[in-house]
């Protein structure tokens, strides 16, 4: 198996490093000090890198980095992220051989229209950006809620022992927001208990298993029956309403929480 390292930066973002004790990976390395300093304190060659998504706290750090190790960018062309040298699409596999790595690209709009993750069946990892975090997903920023809702489902469908490295640790209020809108969902409740013990000791909540994300994250639930007897007494969600619009008047909720 192969190392994966969150390096705290900013306010709360995580940018993850993926290594074999030699040669390495970064991921959305949106400051390159961080990932430089890590790099070189133990002694790694950066190999590629990859973005999600065009964010700046995301792909800040790119142009930096490549001034000093020329390597492969992979992201989508749609977003238009600077550096990119090879543009991926939805079921590309990327191989990056000096870590004998393999990682299939997953199109996840939403968050934004051309947004990515990146998928590792050997590492059971899933890099999944701003899409889907620990008992949350992402804003919508230009994707509708069906888009989101349907890249949700695609990441949803992988194998439940799949890591989810997601891009910010916002996992304590997400599942406040969760025990809000599923108060009767007990695992619910005892994931919140563990992780508010973990921030306690500044301790990170990430990665987390899809499994528990299943359990326990309303955007991946938004059509269960608690969810729904909550949004229409909270929102007023109508009786009639489908799939997609108990989505969207989830993730409207959250952004008023």
């Amino acid at each position: 198996m192969l190392s994966i390292w969150g390096l705290p930066a900013f306010d709360d973002n995580y940018l993850w490093i993926v290594h074999n004790g030699k040669n390495a990976i970064a991921v959305d390395p949106g400051d390159a000090a961080v990932v430089s300093k890590a790099l070189q304190e133990h002694g790694l060659q950066l190999r590629a890198i990859l973005a999600t998504h065009k964010h700046a706290d995301h792909t800040g750090g790119i142009a930096r980095l490549l001034a000093q190790s020329p390597v492969p960018v992979y992201g989508s062309q749609t977003d238009q992220i600077p550096g990119i040298t090879h543009p991926v699409s939805d079921g590309e596999r990327i191989t990056i051989p000096e870590l004998n790595l393999t990682l299939e690209v997953i199109a996840v709009p939403g968050h934004t229209l051309g947004h990515v993750a990146y998928y590792t069946a050997s590492e059971q990892a899933l890099f999944s950006g701003d899409t889907l975090f620990a008992g949350g997903c992402g804003r919508l920023f230009e994707g509708s809620a069906a888009q989101m809702r349907a890249s949700l489902n695609k990441l949803a469908a992988l194998p439940a022992n799949t890591r989810v490295y997601c891009a910010h640790e916002y996992t304590l209020s997400n599942l406040r927001f969760a025990a809000t809108a599923e108060p009767d969902n007990p695992q619910v409740a005892a994931r919140l208990q563990h992780v508010q013990s973990l921030r306690a000791e500044n301790k990170p909540s990430v990665p987390s298993l899809l499994a528990d994300e299943l359990a326990t994250n309303p955007f991946l639930r938004s059509d269960q029956h608690g969810i729904v007897a909550t949004l229409r007494r909270e929102c007023g969600l109508p009786e009639q309403a489908d799939a997609d619009a108990c989505f969207a008047a989830l993730r409207e909720w959250k952004n008023r929480f």
